[in-house]
Order: C-alpha cells, then sequence, then structure tokens
C-alpha cells in the first residue's frame, strides 16, 4: 500500500468525534440533561458524555439568549432520549447531578389522602353553611 491510499480525512478532529457516539444512544427526541453556568462548563459537560458515546447539544438556556453575553451565560446541554439515561449515570459518577430522592410516599396513598382532606374541607363548609341558615 502506498501513502496515497491513506485517507486524507483521517485525523479530522470532527470524524473523531464521531466515531465515539455509539448508535443507539443517539436516538429520539432531545431531552435537557442538565444545566451549565456557561459555554466553558457546557462543553465539558459535552466531552464528559461523548466519552461515554452519547452525543449531546448545548444551546444557550431561556432567559440568556442575549448576543452580547458572548461564552457568558447559562446553558442546557440536551442529548437524545436514548442516551438520557447513560448521561444521568455520567453525571451522577462526577458528582455534578443530585442524586433523585427516593419518594417516601405513594401515589395512590398521596391521592387518597387529597380526597379525604378535600372531603373534609367539604364537609365543614356544608356544616357552617347549615349553621348559619
Amino acid at each position: 500500500m502506498s501513502s496515497s491510499s491513506r485517507d486524507p480525512w483521517e485525523d479530522d478532529p470532527f470524524r473523531q468525534r464521531v466515531r465515539k457516539i455509539k448508535p443507539q444512544l443517539s436516538e429520539g427526541e432531545l431531552v435537557r440533561v442538565i444545566g451549565a453556568s456557561n459555554q466553558a462548563e457546557a462543553e465539558m459537560i459535552q466531552g464528559m458524555l461523548l466519552e461515554e458515546g452519547v452525543p449531546s447539544l448545548v444551546r444557550r438556556a431561556r432567559g440568556s439568549d442575549v448576543p452580547d453575553f458572548l461564552a457568558a451565560g447559562r446553558r442546557d446541554v440536551l442529548v437524545p432520549a436514548s442516551g438520557l439515561l447513560t448521561a444521568r449515570e455520567v453525571l451522577l459518577q462526577a458528582e455534578m447531578l443530585p442524586p433523585t430522592p427516593v419518594s417516601t410516599i405513594a401515589p395512590g396513598r398521596l391521592l387518597a389522602g387529597l380526597l379525604v382532606a378535600v372531603a373534609l374541607v367539604g364537609l365543614v363548609v356544608w356544616v357552617g353553611s347549615e349553621l348559619l341558615m
């Protein structure tokens, strides 16, 4: 093989980044995984995610879309829905996300409590209106 058969794009940084992406983590709608304080922090998070094969996109956060800010201002890091779990695991290991709190109240129990509270308020209002008449 001669040196002319070498791929001229082999050392291209973009091509190297694309090769790191795992196809199974690049499907679905884009969802916000974390917010960053500025562009530099967002790009650091992007690099961490890319090392695990998760593609990501950085956009200015709502309310921070002021062109005069340049690299300053809040950013949102978005990932495809199929890569959300992997991205959260990466960010949890880096201690950038708080661990999700475990709910101590079951949803059905919470609903039952709310219904009882509404019934009690209704009863008090009904008794109060009967006494005033």
